[in-house]
Formats: structure tokens, sequence, C-alpha cells
């Protein structure tokens, strides 16, 4: 193999970037490509008319890799840090009502029924066996709680999270704790108490940074300096020949111009759905798993008001809106609540997000009419008079990976294929969870396998 030849890795977004950034801290030369003329991917953050608006993620979990990272990048000082007591709400019969955030809040809610409240409080005097098939979200929370339960929590949480289906949806791929804490205990909350550390924190913080989340990515491509090239299209992708020395040879186009690049390892940080017509060649069955990976559209709506215009207090993280309302928005963060610096003094920033798995349709719209639609239902939830200041909308639509039923099957084949074929690696948000922290998490555990496998083959 020749020592010369860098490890290409393939998509710049926060896969991408983590993995190349890991690579370069192992040692190892590594070029990132990006297809497109910025970084990030779904990651970002532009300032309109004074607003900071974030054009994916509005915030993430401050696990403890994802912590360590900001720490190395020099990003510390930057962070900022949600209230942890900060109110959610759902929409419930046209009205926003509070998610109960504790045992004994949920118990003296009356979200939901007395009976529905009775089934969950004594799920641990219960003993259930789950099916030995892949089961849904949907199936499971029915089975286990109650159809309110699924409708007024479940649901939402699924479409904040995933954007998906929890009819589709897996729990065993999406919730794979639920599933390991029935089969071993027979019941969720006994799993829960458990498996429980003696000293146990919490959840990790809620965070962002002055700048926006995209500061996080902006921050990786600085460390990466020259070895990330924008406009860089990979077209095709042949494999190493039978020499010792061999390596993989990449086709790319940039900037209208075709060339040719040696790799010693090929990491795909890209969508399932663009690493598949590449691995065709080397793998049908790999190529096959990877096009299955269905995926999700997302509108993301951000939106700056005069706080004036705004008629009931925005004193939380913001609201989610169960299917079942009739709503096209999925949910809504009240930025401005949650992180100082969002919208110049005496404005708001509020951020939406609109269709998903169980509302594909709205995505192909104009983004004019996007942006009204989502901006008639908040001003009837939250008092809103007027239009916003200003508006931005962003079409994703290949969003988030669906982590439905099948999806393990299919992660597996990724895994097992891949494995057969040396010198080729996979990193993204369809293998452990969309999250920033478990898609770094992943990107590191790649980068420690192509560090191996390079070593090994030197």
């Amino acid at each position: 193999m020749s020592e010369s030849a860098p490890v290409i890795v393939i998509g710049g977004g926060i896969s991408g970037l983590a993995c190349a950034y890991r690579l370069r801290r192992l040692g190892l030369p590594v070029t990132l490509l990006e297809s497109k003329d910025r970084i990030g991917g779904l990651v970002g953050t532009v300032e309109r008319d004074g607003f900071l608006f974030d054009t994916g993620p509005q915030s993430f979990q401050g696990t403890s890799i994802l912590m360590d990272l900001i720490r190395e990048l020099g990003l510390e000082d930057k962070l900022q840090t949600a209230n942890p007591q900060a109110a959610r709400f759902v929409l419930a019969h046209g009205k926003l009502r509070e998610i109960p955030m504790s045992p004994k809040a949920f118990l003296t809610s009356s979200l939901v029924g007395v009976g529905t409240r009775w089934k969950v409080a004594s799920e641990v005097l219960r003993h259930t066996k789950p099916p030995s098939e892949d089961e849904s979200v949907a199936s499971f929370v029915r089975r286990k709680f109650g159809h309110e339960i699924l409708e007024y929590l479940v649901s939402p949480f699924v479409s904040g999270v995933y954007a998906g289906d929890p009819e589709k949806l897996s729990l065993r791929a999406a919730f794979p704790t639920l599933d390991e804490w029935e089969r071993r205990y027979g019941s969720v909350v006994r799993g829960a108490i458990r498996s429980r550390p003696a000293e146990s924190k919490g959840p990790p913080p809620l965070c962002s940074f002055r700048g926006g989340v995209g500061a996080l990515t902006s921050r990786l491509a600085e460390k990466l300096s020259s070895g990330v090239l924008i406009c860089s299209h990979v077209s095709s992708l042949r494999a190493p020949e039978r020499a010792p020395d061999a390596c993989y040879q990449l086709r790319i186009n940039r900037a209208g111009r075709e060339e040719t690049a040696p790799a010693r390892a090929v990491v795909f940080a890209t969508p399932a759905h663009a690493a598949s017509h590449l691995v065709g060649p080397l793998s049908s069955s790999l190529s096959h798993a990877l096009s299955s990976i269905q995926y999700a559209p997302v509108a993301v709506i951000a939106a700056g008001y005069r706080h004036r215009q705004i008629g009931m207090p925005l004193d939380g993280f913001g609201f989610l809106a169960p299917r079942r309302e009739q709503f096209h928005t999925l949910g809504t963060v009240w930025n401005s609540s949650l992180f100082p610096g969002r919208a110049p003094n005496g404005m708001v920033t509020l951020t939406s997000f609109a269709g998903g798995a169980t509302d594909t349709e709205i995505v192909s719209r104009g983004e004019d009419e996007i942006a009204q639609i989502v901006e008639r239902e908040n001003a009837r939830l939250l008092e809103i008079s007027g239009p916003p200041v200003t508006t931005s909308v962003w079409r994703h639509l290949r969003a988030l990976p669906q982590y439905n039923l099948g999806h393990g099957h299919l992660v597996e084949t990724v895994r097992g294929s891949s494995r057969e074929i040396p010198g080729l690696f996979f990193a993204g948000n369809y293998l452990d969870g969309p999250s920033l922290g478990k898609c770094v998490e992943q990107a590191f555990r790649t980068a420690d396998e192509v560090q191996k496998y390079v070593a090994a083959s030197s």
C-alpha cells in the first residue's frame, strides 16, 4: 500500500468532519471531499437581519465525548447551556399543555387520563415478554402504556428526534435500551431503576454556542484546513489491484475538472443513498442495503418577531404538535428563551419544523407557502399579531434516516459487507443514531478502525 496516499473521507457533514479530525489526530494524512460549496451538511448557522438562525439542529446534548471534543477544539468559552428545568409543551386538544418531566409531575398531570397514569405507574409491577420479531414503537407503547401515551407523548417525541412515523419506527433500532430492559427485566421501569448508576448526574445538558451550532462544524473544518476540498464530487470508485501497494482510485469532478486521486482507505460519511451507487461495483448486497435505508424530508422555518407581537410568555423550550392535532408544524423551538444572543434587543427568534415521515407533501411546496402555513399555526398557539420581521426556510428533502422495521438488519448488512471489503469504511447518522453526539462517537470509532487497518496493511 502506498504510504503517500491519504485516507479519503467522502462527505463533509458532522460525521465526516469528526472522522477526518480524529484520523488527523491519529497521525494519518487525510483528505475530506464535499460535493457542495459549504461544509457542515445539515448543521449550519446564518445571520439574517441581526437574528441568528440554525439551519438544522438547534442544539445538542453535551455527551462526554462531545464535550471532550469541544474542549479540544477550544470552543469551551463559546459554549451555552440551556436551563435543564425549561418547560416543554405539547399541543393537546387545541391548547398547549406542559409535559410532566418527573414521575411526581406525571402522576398529578391531567395531560392524560387517570387510567393511563395508573397503567404507567403500575408497569413496574407487571412482567411482560416482548415479541420475538421486530416491533414498532407504536405497537410497543400501546401494549405497555396505552394509546394516550403514544398520541400525546411518544409520537411527538418521535417526530422531534427522528421526524419519523411510530407505526413504522423499530423499537429495537431506535430505542434499543427500552427493548433490552423489557427483555431482561420484564418491565421498562424496573429496568430503568436497576440500570441507573449509583451516582447518576442526570441526562447530558442541552447545549449550543454563542455563534450557533454551526460553530462546531466550522471549527472542525478550520482544524482540517487545506485537507478539506469543497465542490468535489466523487463520480466513481475503483477497488485496489492485487499488488501489495495498490490503492483505491477515486474519480473526482472538481469545479468541472475531472481528476483521479489514490486513497489508502475510503470512508463514506455521506447519506446512505449517496454511497449506494458508488459501492455498487464492489458489492451489490452492500449497495442494496444502503439504498434501502429510507429518509424523511424536513423543512426548517426560522422567524424573527418583535417581542411585543407575542401574546403569551415564551418561558421554556418550545412545543411539539401530535399529528392528530392536524397541524403541519411538528414543533417550534423558542430559541431566544434557551440561548442568549439569538435576536436583537426587543426581538425573539422562533424555529419550527414541518414535514417528516407522516407529512412528506408539505416539503415539496414553495418556501413562501411553507412559511405562511407555519406562521399561521404559530400565531394561533402563541397569540402572535402581525407578520414576522424576517423569515428563512430551508428544505431538506432527505433530512433524517428512518430507523424503521428491519433497519437493524440493513445496518448489519452494511457492516458485514464492509468488513469483507478491506479499506472501505462507513460513518453516518443512519448507523447508531441521528444526534450530534452519536454521530461524533460513531465517527471516532470508524477512525480508530481505519487507523488499525492502515497500520496492519503497512
